[in-house]
């Protein structure tokens, strides 16, 4: 089988971001870009059923600028992925959900489409828009968010569970379908040195150019940034002295009603 997960680099949620001069986007000098906590889980996913079905490939697919792109790549072949393939884009088109989904779709569409996994939203703009994008332009169906994904041999389908209210839906559909990730079996791996030493060497795929998109599309994908701004700081706290917990306690209730003013 062949198994196409869609990744994405996204900054470190440890690197500080600012904005840049224009106030139009994200500051990239400095940025670490890795790959995204749901994407981390998909690649795990995918993964987890090359070694369940005999014979199975396992493609990273990625659309975005150099160098973050090709980078994310290679860290998706250190994992275990067995090939890449890369929609080289610049910054702004990278921005844009609707447009990155027909990159992607037409660069899964070169070959046979059997199963595409993808993390259920990406960790910097939590849109959750290119996995149905993708689904849609592939005529596939798609599920998400997804947790418990395997291989039903003796059924020849996929069985899986969705979080709804209360409780799990357990559910079982045939391939092809594209399925947004919120969790694999097991946590995501770590590469081994070997495999780093390896996927810097093997070679990544590119993409066909992006075909002109139809009008529909074009007017869809027009999304731009109007404004990036880092939210306000924080106020300093405000530390209580006390003695018993009962004066803590009355000290607090004593500042909430009558300072922050959140008491009657």
């Amino acid at each position: 089988m062949e198994i196409l997960v869609l990744v994405k680099p996204v900054p470190d949620p440890e690197t500080r971001l600012r904005p840049n001069a224009a106030g139009t986007g994200l500051d990239t000098e400095g940025v670490k870009w890795v790959l995204a906590g749901y994407d981390e889980s998909a690649v795990e996913q995918a993964l987890l059923l090359k070694e369940a079905i005999a014979g199975s490939h396992v493609r990273a697919v990625a659309f975005g600028p150099a160098p973050r792109t090709e980078e994310i790549l290679r860290s998706a072949l250190a994992l275990g992925c067995d090939a890449a393939t890369w929609a080289e884009a610049s910054g702004e088109q990278a921005l844009d959900p609707l447009l990155a989904a027909q990159a992607l779709a037409q660069a899964c569409s070169t070959g046979p489409v059997e199963l595409v996994l993808v993390g259920k939203q990406a960790l910097d703009d939590e849109a959750g828009l290119v996995g149905p994008a993708v689904a849609e332009r592939l005529g596939i169906a798609d599920y998400g968010p997804v947790v418990d994904l395997r291989w039903d041999v003796s059924a020849g389908q996929f069985t899986f569970a969705r979080a709804i209210e209360g409780g799990l839906e357990r559910m079982t559909a045939p391939a092809p379908m594209l399925v947004c990730l919120q969790q694999a079996w097991n946590d995501p791996r770590t590469a081994k040195l070997q495999n780093v030493l390896k996927a810097r060497r093997t070679a990544i795929d590119r993409a066909p150019a992006l075909s002109a998109p139809s009008a529909p599309e074009a007017a869809a994908s027009s999304a731009r940034i109007s404004g990036f701004r880092l939210p306000p700081p924080r106020t300093g706290a405000k530390m209580i002295e006390y003695k018993t917990p009962q004066e803590a306690a009355e000290k607090l209730v004593r500042l909430l009603r009558d300072e922050a003013k959140t008491l009657p």
